[in-house]
């Protein structure tokens, strides 16, 4: 296991460090602008690059590299939500993507405001189409970064640093102990599984969020009954 590790490991170290910081910060641009987060995997690019940080200068020049590009991708999202939203949205990959997804990010972006723009960084689907359902809306774009750079420097700090952490404790060790590739594997995968247990629950105390202010809406409008009263009332 220690062999095949240490050779995944190399590889990726063996990438020039600029090259590997840069190819970091495009794929979470990718990720979080114009749907392409949909087939992008920028939170598996950003995870294998940070196994190879050595140092210091290397750890801050990926956190910042990950920043900008999530920003970068989202800002991009938000203006072609405001120039092209509509088309976009009318277009075959709209279509694909699917109007009830739509109509939801609509809807949670209406019920929550700025607190779903923090939140749909953690969760599927909305992550790529929140920043264009934003530029559709009258959020200006001063408000949309103050809720998205949070965000986006918590989701950073919590890949990189997992990353970087998990391989320097495995080369530290991987001398010592045989059995060290099973503890970097595992502490991947437990990292993984967190995120994933997170993100339902996120995803699922959301869902009744929306439900309740489904529910309440509808307690709100007025009866057949009630409309025709105050119809007759002088």
């Amino acid at each position: 296991m220690n062999d095949v590790l240490d050779w995944i490991l190399n590889t990726v170290s063996g990438v020039d460090p600029a090259l590997r910081t840069a190819l970091a910060g495009v794929g979470i641009l990718l990720e979080t602008s114009v749907l392409i987060g949909l087939v992008v995997p920028g939170d598996s690019i950003v995870l294998v690059a940070s196994t190879a940080v050595s140092g210091p200068w290397e750890y801050w020049s990926l956190i910042v590299a990950v920043i900008l590009g999530a920003l970068a991708g989202e800002s991009i999202g938000f203006y072609l939500g405001r120039r092209f939203g509509p088309w976009i949205r009318r277009s075959w990959l709209g279509r694909r993507i699917g109007e009830t997804n739509w109509a939801k990010a609509e809807r949670y972006l209406q019920r929550r405001g700025g607190i779903a723009v923090f939140l749909s960084r953690f969760l599927p689907v909305l992550h790529s189409l929140i920043p264009l359902t934003v530029g559709m809306s009258r959020m200006r774009y001063r408000t949309f970064l103050a809720w998205t750079v949070p965000a986006c420097v918590l989701w950073t700090f919590a890949y990189v640093s997992v990353g970087a952490a998990a391989a320097g404790g495995y080369r530290s060790i991987s001398d010592r102990l045989h059995f060290a590739g099973y503890l970097f594997v595992g502490a991947i995968a437990l990292f993984v599984l967190l995120v994933v247990l997170i993100k339902g629950w996120l995803k699922r105390r959301e869902a009744r969020f929306m439900e309740r202010e489904a529910a309440q809406g509808q307690a709100q409008l007025p009866t057949a009954e009630h409309v025709r009263e105050s119809r007759v009332q002088p």
